[in-house]
């Protein structure tokens, strides 16, 4: 029988495969498997999400003009320089179509964010993997693998899921060692919770750089995962081209307001980073306690290495943490499987697991 069939190379895309929510559980269940916000959205946010609901029968304001001014006036940007979307995975999506091509080159690095791979084939062109090194990004890696056919490198930073970063002056290493045809992707998703002094987003590669972007989203330490809403920050030209693109209306009116008006509550936003300094920091001590190796990090989530001995894997492990309604994310997609991501959470969850992981070690 004769049916639609999809294009080259679309059926080997491995589908995005999100982390489990903890549906069909009974009892409590603590979600730890998605780097969401434990505290939440700010109050203002909810706030200003409810007052849309009075004009649902209106479009939104097709170029999200407000909200890129908001975030203009909070990053010092020009807003003729930003674009907004569906989340960031939208702009990531809209860079590979707008710059990808069969026969093209990406490069991301071996644990890098699964929609690099989905976005680079779903345009016919070529995934190219970079080793890492202590599971961070390594430029000399990137380096060596550009050929006349790559267009685009994808960095992560900090990376999901190690949680580990780059420091700028290898951004800056990065970019100066790529042709200049090839645009960098700086995907600075988790860059709020970074405190380090050799961090940069990517605000300033963007301001002095006509080939790189940097993409930003509101999920993470803003907590407006569901309402899906996020921006890129890039050259004029760069922007012009994805514009082209770009659905219309593509940021739901009720998005944007709440993503202004958590903009406009630093005070959130800071109570959130310092639950996060505080939580991150004694888990990584908690878990290292009882044997099992946490990779530093620098975002709201590390990451658990466990032994590969029977009865004692990453598998067993989130095994044993489910059914106490313990939900961690296993990463056999991310080439970890001996390893489970943990976002952190509230104290409560955050000591629930450590107990719970104590018990499975035998410690208790």
């Amino acid at each position: 029988m004769s049916r639609p069939v999809p294009k080259p190379g679309i059926l080997d895309i491995a589908p995005y495969t999100p982390g489990k929510s903890g549906a069909g559980l009974t009892g409590r269940v603590f979600k730890l498997s998605a780097n969401e916000t434990p505290l939440g959205p700010s109050p203002k946010a909810i706030e200003a999400y409810k007052a849309a609901a009075d004009h649902l029968e209106d479009y939104p304001e097709g170029t999200s003009r407000a909200l890129r001014e908001t975030i203009g006036r909070t990053y010092g940007l020009d807003p003729d320089r930003i674009i907004c979307g569906a989340g960031s995975d939208e702009l990531l999506n809209y860079l590979a179509n707008t710059y990808l091509g069969p026969g093209d080159e990406a490069i991301h690095t071996t644990h890098g964010f699964l929609v690099y791979p989905i976005a680079t084939m779903a345009n016919g062109a070529v995934n190219v993997i970079a080793p890492e090194k202590n599971f961070t990004a390594d430029v000399d890696a990137i380096l060596n693998l550009v050929t006349p056919r790559t267009k685009m490198v994808w960095l992560a930073n900090p990376n999901n899921p190690t949680g580990t970063y780059v420091p700028f002056d290898e951004v800056k290493r990065l970019r100066a060692g790529l042709p200049p045809h090839v645009l960098l992707v700086i995907d600075a998703a988790y860059s709020e919770y970074v405190s380090r002094n050799d961090y940069e987003a990517g605000i300033e590669m963007v301001a002095t750089h006509d080939n790189t972007v940097m993409t930003r989203t509101f999920s993470k330490i803003h907590g407006l995962a569901s309402l899906r809403v996020g921006w890129m920050y890039g050259p004029a030209n760069i922007i012009d081209a994805v514009n082209r693109i770009r659905g219309p209306f593509n940021v739901s009116t009720a998005a944007s307001e709440a993503a202004i008006a958590s903009l406009e509550d630093p005070e959130h936003q800071n109570r959130s980073r310092v639950h996060n300094d505080t939580w991150r920091t004694w888990l990584t001590e908690e878990v290292g306690k009882l044997g099992l190796e946490v990779t530093p990090s620098v975002a709201n989530f590390i990451l658990i290495h466990f032994p590969q001995e029977k009865g004692k894997t990453a598998e067993d492990a989130d095994a044993f943490l489910t059914k106490r309604g313990l939900i961690l994310r296993a990463l056999k997609n991310y080439k970890l499987p001996h390893a489970l991501r943990m976002t952190v959470g509230t104290e409560e969850a955050n000591r629930l697991v450590v107990a719970a992981l104590a018990e499975f070690m035998g410690q208790k």
